[in-house]
């Protein structure tokens, strides 16, 4: 029998609720999952793979499907940081206007944070003397549907009515997983201007995967302030 070999485990805190995971690095079998999605240039199969290999190697009860799109980007981020190593290579632009000369800049995973992290806390909202509503932070599985025809006032509509996870009534308490996407719609375009308004601002800033840094062009010397987000820049 061959030997097996015995993989560390290490522990990182979900940024959203603050509690403490055990998590593998991932290894070649897993990694094939990544490349494979990564080979169709299709991000819903990406991020499917980044949702598998979650499941996979985080030995902690959680459902990848269920946490934060900015959990999951953390978490993999940090996955990935144990399992290949923290450094990326990038090639960013120079932003100065004339110039678009580009070099390798490597940036560390383990300094990797999570900003806006205050605004996935006092999600309820007053919608009038009656009703309020409680908003959630989107899944990745919470993505909408690519449509071509869609209005920014339609994707909108749409994320609210993804985004609410709980109507208060009175005395009567709606769960929003237990209504159909209609009603949901319904239910959002029954608001009024300031109602709306006052969604929109709550979930126009979501926590995001961040990582700031400067450097001096090789060619024109400009400082260049930049700030990589989400897991399509660092991974992209």
């Amino acid at each position: 029998m061959l030997p097996k070999l015995v993989t560390p485990k290490y522990d990182m805190i979900v940024p959203s609720t603050g509690k403490s995971i055990t998590y593998r690095p991932y290894v070649v079998r897993e990694e094939k999952i990544l490349l494979i999605a990564m080979e169709s240039q299709d991000n819903i199969a990406i991020e499917n793979a980044v949702l598998d290999i979650i499941g996979l190697c985080v030995e902690s009860p959680i459902d990848a499907n269920k946490l934060a799109t900015f959990d999951v980007e953390f978490i993999f981020a940090n996955l990935r940081a144990k399992s290949v190593g923290e450094g990326i290579d990038i090639e960013p632009e120079c932003s100065a206007k004339d110039c678009e000369s580009t070099q390798q800049i490597k940036i560390n995973i383990d300094k990797v944070t999570v900003e806006n992290l205050g605004t996935a806390k006092d999600r309820i909202i007053k919608i009038n003397d009656n009703i309020s509503i409680e908003l959630k932070n989107l899944a990745m599985k919470d993505r909408l549907d690519s449509d071509k025809d869609m209005t920014d006032t339609d994707v909108i509509i749409q994320t609210i009515a993804k985004s609410i996870e709980t109507i208060y009534s009175g005395e009567d308490i709606f769960n929003g997983s237990e209504s159909s996407f209609e009603e949901m719609i319904e239910f959002v375009e029954s608001l009024n201007s300031s109602q709306f308004t006052a969604i929109v601002e709550k979930i126009s800033n979501p926590p995001y995967l961040s990582y700031k840094f400067e450097y001096d062009c090789k060619e024109c010397g400009t400082k260049n302030e930049k700030e990589l987000k989400g897991l399509q820049d660092f991974f992209g």
